[in-house]
């Protein structure tokens, strides 16, 4: 019999489920695992979030469909997803030093989406995340129109929300992705 392509990935989620039962107290990894066996193109995107340093795991389930939600609980934003500013439109806007790419297109090319504010606070609920990096947000269209976007990070033990202008990009912001399986 042929092993599976995904074992070591879910080796992996296994375990980090196991450590971190916090994030998804009444849940068995053996839903975990059905739910996976039941969407199998899934498992190259927790690949790429897991080889981009996100450390995926799952924060929540549906009760009414049985969807499974990961998201990236690294304790710092992910540091194969930083130094992108927000997204295309703000990436075309900069006319010198230009970013390798923006969020919004990197978690589109992974096929994961970036956490809104409420679910970030969610997320933040679970752990401590974002102590010394900080993560882009899906920004609301009314901001995002006038130049802005927003992040967000933890510090003095406070989840904080805040804006930069969408073209801006730092070496310690990043930003989160959620999938549903």
């Amino acid at each position: 019999m042929k092993a599976s392509p995904h074992a070591g990935l879910l080796a992996t989620l296994q375990q980090r489920f196991g450590q971190h039962p916090e994030r998804h107290p009444g849940l068995a990894w053996t839903t975990v695992e059905a739910r996976l066996a039941a969407h199998p193109k899934q498992l190259a995107v927790l690949a790429a979030m897991e080889a981009s340093g996100g450390e995926p795991d799952v924060i929540a389930q549906d009760p009414a469909t049985g969807a499974l939600s990961f998201c990236d609980c690294a304790p710092e934003s992910p540091a194969g997803r930083r130094s992108l500013c927000y997204d295309d439109a703000a990436l075309a806007a900069r006319k010198l030093h230009k970013p390798a790419g923006s969020a919004v297109a990197l978690a589109a090319s992974l096929g994961i989406e970036l956490l809104d504010e409420a679910q970030y606070r969610h997320l933040q609920t679970l752990g401590a995340f974002d102590t010394k990096t900080s993560s882009w947000l899906r920004t609301p269209p009314a901001i995002r129109k006038l130049g802005g976007a927003l992040f967000g990070d933890r510090r003095y033990g406070q989840v904080f929300t805040y804006h930069n202008g969408a073209e801006s990009y730092y070496a310690a912001r990043g930003f989160r992705g959620l999938l549903t399986v």
